[in-house]
């Protein structure tokens, strides 16, 4: 009983590195993608609410708004809420800002989400949420609105790395194209959801509010919970990759180390989201609900490659085929890293900072030492740039 135990841990654990593999061969089998620009018409237009949040950092603020206000789309109005932040210096000559600062300390992006959709200046049928350091393209509403005519009810758009000087940089932006292309690119095309990044993303306003206004959400994570929320009713998320947001990168080792606690802590607190979604699509015979549960059991890279390193190591000593399926299970994976990175058409730069990934791994190894208190973090990602020097900060 023992071993048979063991063989289906190694295999929860293995089909990770092989399932995106799978996927993709499905993806290459449903043929070509579907230009954006031809999709169907069939809703009308957005009115969007874009919601900037912001909590103790301004600095990026003008830019954000400055980018925000070169849209080739009209219809709009922007919302900052600045939490807890100091905004004497803040000053919009544009009757499209909007600048919102809550009398209390908010300390949630739901809240933060919700205290500007209560401050409306007129109904917007649908919100767009974005963060303090993200830039947008001139183009991000026009294509969100593009996908919002074709019926699609909650969108992601693609985001992209805006600095890549360090090595680190680097590595946080091949992840970020690994994730793009599979859970993005790859699962709406097969007719599943994409998965919610925290930002470039829009929404009907009213399924928002569904999803995320009974709750009390607190920490990292919304966007996990409201993905969830989502695919429970059976919608689908749609991916917009020529919707493009420019996105800061971690590029220390101390901010990568905060950030991913609490990006680690939130897989903890909801994988289990997927049992729960599997369910339901075994229930509703839904591809598109059995495939995003599959998903969302994933453990973030780090832990599976780490696991399936030591079940390959231990399988050495006492199975030579078992070592061996590990080994191309690995291949697999490598594999697939390799076709998003291709298919992202990333840049040298990031092919070569992919030798510099066990230092990555490292440090996301200290994050899960730090996921009980990850909370406790300060709630916002705090970004320099190469060369700049951090404030003193508490242990």
């Amino acid at each position: 009983m023992m071993d048979y135990l063991l063989i289906l841990l190694q295999v929860l654990i293995g089909y990770h590195l092989i399932f995106p593999l799978l996927l993709y061969l499905v993806y290459k089998l449903k043929g070509k993608k579907k230009d954006p620009k031809t999709l169907p018409t069939i809703a009308p237009p957005a009115d969007f609410g874009v919601i900037v949040t912001a909590y103790q950092y301004t600095e990026s603020l003008p830019g954000v708004v400055s980018a925000l206000l070169k849209q080739q789309y009209t219809n709009y109005l922007i919302y900052i809420v600045a939490d807890n932040c100091d905004i004497g210096n803040l000053h919009f000559n544009d009757d499209r800002v909007i600048l919102l600062r809550p009398p209390t300390v908010i300390a949630s992006n739901t809240g933060s989400h919700f205290y500007a959709v209560n401050h409306f200046k007129r109904p917007h049928s649908h919100i767009v949420i974005m963060d303090s350091d993200n830039i947008a393209e001139p183009g991000l509403l026009a294509a969100l609105n593009r996908y919002v005519q074709a019926g699609h009810s909650a969108i992601q758009g693609l985001r992209k790395a805006k600095n890549k000087e360090t090595q680190i940089a680097k590595l946080d932006a091949a992840r970020d194209l690994y994730y793009h292309f599979f859970d993005g690119h790859v699962l709406f095309s097969i007719g599943a959801s994409a998965t919610l990044s925290g930002s470039g993303m829009t929404f009907q306003t009213d399924l928002y509010r569904a999803c995320l206004e009974h709750l009390n959400v607190q920490g990292a994570g919304f966007d996990k919970v409201l993905q969830a929320e989502i695919v429970k009713r059976n919608l689908r998320i749609a991916f917009a990759e020529d919707a493009i947001v420019y996105d800061e990168k971690t590029s220390r080792g101390d901010q990568l180390v905060k950030q991913r606690a609490r990006w680690i802590n939130t897989w903890f607190r909801y994988f289990s989201f997927g049992f729960t979604i599997i369910g339901k699509g075994i229930r509703n015979i839904s591809f598109n609900q059995i495939t995003f549960g599959l998903i969302l059991l994933r453990p973030p890279l780090f832990i599976f490659l780490a696991l399936s390193g030591v079940c390959m190591l231990a399988n050495i000593f006492f199975s030579l085929t078992g070592a061996l399926l590990w080994l191309s299970g690995f291949v697999c994976f490598f594999i697939s890293f390799m076709i998003a990175l291709k298919e992202s058409k990333a840049e040298k730069s990031i092919y070569k900072a992919l030798l510099h990934a066990p230092v990555f791994i490292f440090y996301q190894i200290l994050a899960l030492m730090h996921i009980r208190r990850a909370n406790k973090l300060s709630v916002a990602t705090q970004h320099f740039h190469h060369g700049d020097t951090p404030p003193d900060e508490e242990a």
